[in-house]
């Protein structure tokens, strides 16, 4: 019998969400025989996740399907006036441009990326990632449960479920990916280490559709906070009306008690709640579905236990605050994904599976934080109008008082000012989203030190120190198009990117990809690609003769600021850094 025959695939995922979709999509990619199943009879059925920022869709851009998300999505000029207000038909409390939409972001946002965001609902997303991974062979099971599972030193035996029969099978995996939402039983069995807490806060989610053109049209966005009496219960700080499509499918966010029993939320109380919050007696609603859930603040320490690996809300539980769910679960794939096809095809040492975690687990925690500690900071709201736990008429009586001609309007109008500037940490955190570091054996410091000049959270930090994404910049390419520099990488391989003058280093990339049998590539800026606007010579931090090794995720795993003497030592220092990034026997440091 054959080693493949020994197991039914290579990789079994489970769970249909972001992670476990982008999960199976980047394997089948990759050319890993991928198995996916899901409990559920079909996709996500609520549009959840919706904020797409731009390292996802970097990431859908490398698969192939950017466009498609663009199509599904609702575009970027209609997702940022974000409102504040006592009602959407209510007295306005101020304005926030947001998600890069401002006049001075977002130079900021298009300068980082060749990618936009945009709103891609959970409903849409899911689809797009199965049906690609379906298509590149990936096999996909709904209505299919894990039962249990056990793992060995060879591999992992799962226990399934068909759901509608009850009939029970096994599947025998090399490796098992749980993307299995916030309420893991891969987790759970593993006993991943898991800090923090579950079930602070109470939640509702409202699906409904009305048609709210004449409220909002003026002033597009995705979201819209309602400060209400209750407001401040619960939830995730203050009423929510986030749309779904413009402008006639939304989603109500509202808060409940939660050390009180659970609301029932009937279609008549559902209603009641979306009428209150648009400001509308009158409303003609349609409520699609209601359902409750829990503010947590988890996130565990460490993502894999021996062949099974965690991913998304599995390992990472928290509010939707920032946006950051889907999109860090939709990267935790992409980081583990290239992983595991280079030690499934012997391109690497199993060690490089270790690093899942070393590099993600700190993400983890760092989401977790700054998504709770967004939800507090609508606090100074409150306490600039004075209505913390206010009433209707305390509400109306502070905002009157705020717009008074005198000394203690104009200190509570500043107040407000200042409460909902911080709220740029929550939706133009653009730091958060792109400045994520990784340490680990798959990266090799070059021993330089970075230093942010300004806000980390707020502001991206390019650069092309080990450890980061490869910086963006705009190139031409022998056609006279414009691509970006992360359009010269990924794809599943290893990247040698260097300049003109450091061709030696491309020469050497190609003897070692036939020699190590590895999927690399060498890129010349200025042969390959033409730096016409000069972007690319004032972002490297190399020298036209240096190099960077770039991993298939986009991270720059090794880089040399100056060239090599010859050849022969291009072609070592190349072949030491290979060996230790990818962990492989006999892994040495490289000569930095």
């Amino acid at each position: 019998m054959s080693t493949s025959e020994k197991y039914d695939t290579d990789v079994l995922v489970i769970g249909s969400g972001p992670a476990g979709g982008t999960a199976a999509l980047l394997l089948a990619t990759y050319g890993v025989r991928t198995h996916l199943v899901t409990k559920y009879g079909w996709l996500a059925d609520t549009p959840r996740a919706h904020i797409t920022n731009q390292r996802a869709m970097e990431v859908f851009r490398d698969l192939g399907i950017e466009q498609e998300a663009l199509e599904k999505g609702t575009p970027s000029r209609l997702m940022g006036d974000t409102v504040f207000a006592t009602s959407l038909l209510g007295e306005e409390i101020g304005r926030i441009r947001t998600w890069g939409t401002g006049d001075e972001s977002l130079t900021e946002y298009s300068s980082q990326s060749p990618c936009g965001m945009t709103d891609l609902p959970q409903t849409y997303l899911e689809p797009i990632l199965l049906a690609n991974a379906a298509k590149r062979g990936a096999v996909v099971r709904l209505n299919t449960e894990l039962v249990d599972f056990e793992q060995d030193a060879d591999g992992v035996t799962a226990r399934l479920r068909d759901r509608p029969s009850g009939t029970e099978h096994t599947v025998r995996a090399r490796y098992m990916i749980g993307a299995d939402g916030g309420r893991s039983i891969v987790a759970d069995k593993l006993g991943l280490p898991m800090e923090g807490q579950m079930g602070k806060a109470g939640s509702m989610n409202i699906v409904f559709r009305a048609d709210l053109t004449q409220y909002v049209e003026h002033r597009p966005s995705v979201l819209y906070w309602i400060m209400r009496p209750g407001a401040d219960v619960g939830g995730i700080g203050m009423g929510l009306l986030r749309m779904v499509r413009p402008w006639n499918e939304w989603l109500i966010v509202w808060g409940y008690d939660i050390d009180n029993p659970p609301p029932k939320v009937t279609d008549d109380v559902a209603a009641a709640i979306v009428r209150d919050l648009v400001g509308d007696d009158e409303l003609d609603v349609q409520i699609d579905s209601a359902s409750l859930w829990t503010v947590n603040h988890a996130y565990a320490t460490r993502l894999h236990a021996g062949r099974v690996f965690c991913a998304g809300d599995a390992v990472h539980r928290h509010p939707p605050s920032n946006g950051l769910g889907s999109n860090t679960s939709v990267q935790d794939s992409y980081n583990l994904a290239w992983k595991l096809a280079a030690v499934l095809k012997g391109h690497a040492g199993p060690e490089l599976l270790d690093t899942y975690s070393d590099e993600r687990a700190p993400v983890a925690k760092q989401i977790v934080e700054r998504a709770n500690l967004s939800r507090g900071q609508f606090l100074p709201l409150f306490e600039a109008l004075g209505v913390v736990g206010g009433d209707e008429e305390g509400i109306t009586k502070a905002l009157h008082a705020a717009r008074q001609p005198d000394a203690e309007g104009a200190k509570k109008r500043r107040a407000i000012r200042e409460a909902i500037e911080l709220k740029h940490y929550e939706f133009n955190a653009h730091g958060v989203e792109h400045n994520q570091r990784y340490q680990s054996a798959s990266v090799i410091p070059d021993g330089t030190t970075e230093t942010m000049a300004r806000d980390d959270e707020l502001f991206g930090h390019p650069t092309s120190r080990p450890g980061a994404k490869l910086p963006h910049a705009w190139l031409v390419d022998p056609n006279g198009r414009r691509i970006s520099t992360l359009d010269l990488v990924g794809k599943g391989r290893f990247t040698v990117l260097t300049g003109l003058a450091g061709t030696l280093w491309a020469d050497a990339a190609d003897t070692l990809a036939e020699k190590l049998r590895l999927d690399l590539c060498g890129v010349v800026i200025d042969r390959d690609a033409h730096d016409a606007y000069g972007e690319w010579s004032r972002r490297a931090e190399i020298d036209e003769e240096g190099v960077l090794l770039v991993r298939p995720d986009g991270y720059v795993a090794w880089r040399r600021p100056s060239g090599a003497a010859d050849i022969t030592e291009a072609t070592r220092l190349l072949r030491e850094a290979l060996t230790a990034v990818l962990c492989r026997p006999g892994a040495g440091p490289a000569d930095a």
